[in-house]
């Protein structure tokens, strides 16, 4: 691999090709991109189909800059794999980009779920992911498991909702990305990442209620901790907010946690 560098990471941004806005994305309003991003306070923000979580202490200007790299990502790969039956050729585009702006990622490959999930409506299952790879830290977990709690009880018209279920599935496909970003001892950047594939034999309505059953559909997973290099991330700041300009309206919400 070659060493990602933040003059790599420029040439990088500026050579990404992004999709048309969508109609549905329009149709947020101006309203949604008004984003409050506060230090002092635990959040969570959906960026199209990454709902992200924030633990307290983290800067206002990382926390877009989190948000702004996922959507990037996600746009970045709606473009290069338009086929939303490609899930996982999907993913490979939204780690590489990711992987390119700063991101340091250990792990992409995924794996079968379904027979652990069989029974299971999507939100559980992901709890379920949640438990095992954020068990060593209570607090964290608690603050995921807050978060799609809180998902889980809202209308079906909330903006929240309406960003998520529309970017994360597609007729029998979803695909959706639950993410911690939080600092170590050290003041080192982490994300925790879970990202969900899903192939169903039906259409796929309300991801986080879909009910899981295995004999119907093929659902995966991965998960893994991420550092973040500031350094490069930071160089490619207002490169990635000039390539999202008129965008963020439909695709980035958030909700108090």
């Amino acid at each position: 691999m070659n060493r990602i560098t933040a003059a790599t990471a420029r040439s990088f941004v500026n050579a990404i090709e992004l999709p048309g806005v969508t109609r549905g994305a329009k149709a947020l309003g101006p309203g949604a991109a008004e984003v409050n991003f506060d230090t002092m306070k635990n959040q969570a923000m959906v960026a199209g189909s990454d709902v992200i979580s924030f633990v307290k202490g983290i800067s206002a200007e990382w926390r877009q800059d989190i948000v702004n790299a996922a959507l990037l990502a996600q746009l970045a790969a709606n473009k290069q794999v338009p086929d939303h039956n490609k899930v996982f050729a999907w993913y490979d585009a939204y780690f590489d980009v990711l992987t390119n702006i700063g991101w340091v990622i250990q792990d992409s490959a995924f794996n079968s779920y379904e027979e652990q999930a069989d029974g299971l409506e999507a939100h559980e299952a992901i709890l379920k992911v949640a438990a095992v790879v954020l068990g060593g830290a209570p607090t964290a977990l608690a603050i995921v498991t807050t978060t799609i709690e809180a998902m889980k009880s809202m209308d079906a018209d909330n903006p929240w909702i309406t960003i998520f279920d529309r970017e994360s599935r597609k007729a029998e496909t979803a695909r959706f990305q639950i993410s911690l970003a939080e600092q170590d001892d050290n003041g080192q950047f982490m994300v925790t990442m879970m990202a969900f594939g899903l192939k169903a034999r039906s259409t796929v309505t309300q991801v986080l209620f879909f009910k899981i059953h295995k004999s119907r559909m093929k659902l995966k997973h991965c998960s893994g901790k991420v550092t973040i290099n500031e350094e490069v991330l930071g160089s490619v700041r207002e490169s990635i907010k000039a390539k999202l300009a008129g965008r963020t309206a439909g695709y980035i919400d958030s909700l108090d946690i």
